[in-house]
């Protein structure tokens, strides 16, 4: 039996931890002697308070989608994949490679073989830990790291001898064809008449991002795979007893979580910078992680974090432009944030789940109450 209703695991306890965040992050304003409340309204209206805002602030949270539903997977199976900055790292090679092979007469037919190569070479990248584990019993988490540093070495490798034009001094390849360049959010709602700032480079790929949180929904509670993941993460010598394959679940949990991954760099590679540069994933890989584990691995509770923390990194940025607050304190403000619902989840958690076990307790202690007093 659950030790607390399912919504007040998914809301409440989330909310309380950020609320302490929140709280927290007050102090340490007002301890370097700025105004929390006046830091708090240039970051609502820088990232919320104009198109312009919200367009910085859904390109990032697309970003933070597709890491998080990476990580949330390999969570399923109980897996850390840690990995997500390489693996998202690698699929920027991938769309890079398919955008510069041909010359793409339409972003219509370069998109379903440029999300092909970005979750190929993620999957690719996670699926060499994945193996390390199921056959060698290196754990993923060490591993994971490791091949981070790795892809990160590649793609500079890579960067300066072939991919970058000749005569190039930056450390990128050579521009994609026009033919590649992703719809933004502003040309979409211009369609149905909607005004939205031209500037952000949100595009078609947050609504790629949403579909992959729908598929993900559906793969983990609506097929047979998605219950083998789900039942060997929750115990793997129970898995093995109802015949789970640890070795076959760990491999295919980890190319799906490296696939997700690599899909960001549809985002960041193919629709912001339309060319492969170096560090185009910016720490979205480890920030994937906190976001699963404040929506709590669900795909609902991802979209919702990712929004969150696209709002920090975009009010963030705009707290330091317009006040002296450095923009060290958003890392700062998101570190309180992943403490509170990460390393502090039960601190919060113990409280609630006493006191909905009273409340349970109480209640069957009155129907008991009552059924015997018919009789008496």
């Amino acid at each position: 039996m659950d030790k607390m209703p399912g919504w007040a695991d998914v809301l409440l306890v989330p909310l309380i931890s950020l609320l302490l965040a929140a709280i927290i992050s007050a102090l340490v304003i007002l301890a370097i002697g700025e105004s929390p409340m006046e830091a708090l309204s240039y970051m609502v209206e820088g990232a919320l308070g104009s198109t312009y805002g919200w367009g910085y602030t859904l390109y990032y949270a697309t970003n933070f989608m597709f890491t998080g539903l990476a990580v949330a997977i390999a969570f399923h199976a109980s897996l850390f994949n840690i990995g997500g900055e390489g693996q998202a790292t690698l699929g920027g090679l991938g769309v890079a490679l398919v955008c510069l092979a041909v010359p793409w007469p339409h972003w219509a037919l370069a998109l379903p073989a440029a999300i092909v190569g970005g979750a190929l070479f993620g999957a690719a990248w996670a699926f060499l830990p994945a193996y390390l584990q199921a056959k060698r019993g290196s754990h993923i988490v060490i591993t994971t790291i490791m091949f981070n540093y790795i892809a990160f070495a590649l793609i500079i490798y890579l960067l300066n001898n072939g991919l970058k034009p000749i005569g190039q001094m930056e450390s990128s390849s050579a521009r994609f064809p026009e033919g590649t360049n992703l719809p933004t959010l502003h040309e979409i709602l211009a369609v149905v008449g909607i005004p939205f700032s031209k500037a952000p480079p949100v595009n078609i790929s947050l609504f790629l991002a949403l579909g992959a949180a729908y598929g993900v929904w559906l793969l983990l509670w609506r097929t047979p795979l998605g219950y083998e993941i789900r039942a060997f993460g929750k115990s793997e010598p129970a898995g093995k007893y109802a015949g789970i394959s640890s070795t076959r679940i760990i491999l295919i949990t980890m190319v799906i979580s490296g696939g997700l991954a690599g899909l960001l760099a549809i985002n960041t590679v193919m629709g912001e910078a339309e060319r492969l540069v170096n560090n185009s994933v910016q720490n979205a890989g480890f920030i994937g992680i906190a976001v699963a584990l404040m929506g709590r691995s669900h795909p609902i509770g991802i979209v919702i974090a990712a929004l969150l923390f696209g709002f920090l990194v975009q009010g963030g940025a705009e707290l330091a432009f317009w006040t002296s607050i450095p923009t060290e304190l958003i890392i700062v403000i998101q570190a309180l944030v992943i403490l509170f619902t990460g390393a502090l989840d039960n601190m919060v958690r113990m409280p609630f789940e006493a006191f909905f076990t009273r409340r349970r307790l109480a209640k069957a202690a009155r129907a008991q109450s009552a059924a015997r007093t018919p009789g008496e």
